[in-house]
């Protein structure tokens, strides 16, 4: 009878235990996937890890005392005085780089897709609007930043320039790829730059930049069968279109936030105000995510393979009015609106197509 208590607690253990192993049973990958899929998986494991693998490729050399006579003004180069990232002369571009069979391979784990509405002229400048951010982006890299996608014969003549933080143009190694794979700042300077510098004419015609619209703020929201974006109040992208006068082109990703589990911050408001600090100290956001690993189907930052369909809208063509105190409020918001209802045109037309999934219809937020 003493040791009926210790019994218990053991058999309760033991149910505990039990109850876990089925709620997180891992299902693991078979031996005989083809090499095709193995390849898919290994192309994006890479890109996933980019940053961390250049920086060991740093901090390796840095081991080695013989290259310190170059890392030390190399370091002081980027960090106080290089310009590649923001001067719009897009130095460093790599189309060899951009179109290396790795990022079919990428663009092949989701599947990725890229369509086009219309037709866009090369003889005007562009701003493509990126909806959703997700929790990486996949799907505006893989239209954007490489050639897996067709993006150059969907839209020919047309040089495209995916915009992100200007830290990461600080990154040892891995700023010399990033400029490599036509990556830009996001930087107000970098996007002048860009789109009144060079092109067919030299003022900027025939280029485009991308910009994920809804930024660190709305990775927060990037939750599986949904499509919240972060929009009302983003008007800085309308007001850089005015100046440069550059057509605003709306792009909807179906399937971007399908692709990481989240935990739910309006659930957890602690973990939320975390989340918040952190981007108001740092400029970006920490998820907390999963999806799937390399070598099972459960656990592992490695993106679920899951449909991505890239649709670019119909082009909003903006009337250039260069200086910035002349430019009216009620323009802004008309552009706003007409962009807003471009991004709503896209779900309702595609929504049955690539959302048969959807919780919830798409929604505009602050």
């Amino acid at each position: 009878m003493e040791r009926e208590p210790g019994n218990k607690i053991i058999t309760l253990f033991a149910s505990v235990l039990a109850s876990l192993t089925i709620t997180f049973s891992i299902h693991w990958a078979p031996l005989n996937i083809g090499i095709e899929r193995r390849l898919q998986t290994f192309a994006v494991l890479c890109h996933t890890l980019t940053i961390a693998i250049f920086l060991t490729c740093f901090f390796f050399t840095c081991a080695i005392p013989l290259f310190w006579p170059f890392l030390l003004p190399y370091l002081v180069y980027i960090s106080l005085f290089s310009t590649a990232a923001t001067s719009g002369t897009l130095r460093g571009r790599s189309n060899f780089l951009r179109s290396l069979r790795a990022w079919s391979l990428y663009a092949s784990y989701f599947p990725a897709r890229l369509h086009r509405s219309e037709h866009l002229i090369p003889t005007r400048k562009y701003i493509f609007g990126y909806h959703p951010h997700g929790i990486i982006s996949h799907g505006a890299f893989a239209s954007f930043a490489t050639e897996a996608l067709g993006f150059s014969k969907l839209f020919p003549g047309i040089t495209n320039t995916l915009l992100t933080l200007d830290s990461n143009f600080r990154i040892p190694f891995y700023r010399e790829y990033a400029l490599a794979m036509g990556l830009a700042s996001v930087s107000r300077e970098s996007c002048e730059n860009i789109l009144t510098k060079g092109g067919t004419d030299g003022e900027g015609m025939g280029r485009a930049i991308t910009i994920v619209i809804g930024g660190a703020r709305e990775s927060l929201d990037a939750l599986p069968h949904s499509m919240r974006l972060v929009l009302k109040r983003r008007k800085g992208f309308i007001k850089l279109a005015i100046r440069t006068g550059a057509d605003l082109v709306p792009v909807l990703a179906f399937g971007e936030n399908d692709l990481y589990e989240q935990v739910r911050s309006d659930q957890h408001p602690l973990i939320h105000k975390l989340q918040m600090l952190v981007k108001h100290t740092m400029g970006f956001t920490i998820p907390l995510f999963h999806a799937r690993g390399v070598f099972n189907y459960d656990v592992g930052l490695m993106p679920y393979r899951r449909p991505l369909n890239i649709v670019v809208g119909n082009p909003i063509q903006v009337i250039q009015q260069q200086n910035r105190e002349e430019i009216d409020d009620g323009y802004i918001n008309e552009l706003h609106d007409r962009y807003v209802q471009e991004l709503q045109r896209l779900w309702e037309q595609w929504k049955d197509v690539f959302a048969k999934d959807r919780a919830a219809d798409i929604e505009i937020v602050a």
